[in-house]
């Protein structure tokens, strides 16, 4: 009598096993798939860190009094201070 069930029993556990295995093995190819799939967008993305320009920045103002102009820093940038002590700025109309 014990036979009986037995093998029905192990048929549906034989059954388990395979379904576990399978869907595992394509939960982990489909993973990799997009795994992959990633690796290639970052690799062809057009975005690139390289070729961001760089943002204007507000180091100062500038003043005219009278026959003379004066140019406030906002920040001590010593960078900004010596490229206009060096006179390497551009002047431009809006």
């Amino acid at each position: 009598m014990g036979l009986d069930l037995i093998i029905p029993f192990l048929i549906l556990l034989i059954l388990v096993v395979y379904l576990i295995y399978a869907r595992t093995k394509f939960e982990k190819n489909i993973v990799d798939m997009y795994e992959k799939k990633f690796e290639e967008w970052k690799e062809n993305s057009t975005h690139n860190e390289k070729n961001d320009k760089k943002h204007k920045q507000l180091v100062g103002l500038i003043f005219k009094e009278e026959y003379n102009i004066t140019i406030e820093m906002i920040e001590n940038n010593e960078r900004v201070k010596s490229s206009l002590e060096r006179g390497k700025f551009e002047i431009k109309d809006k």
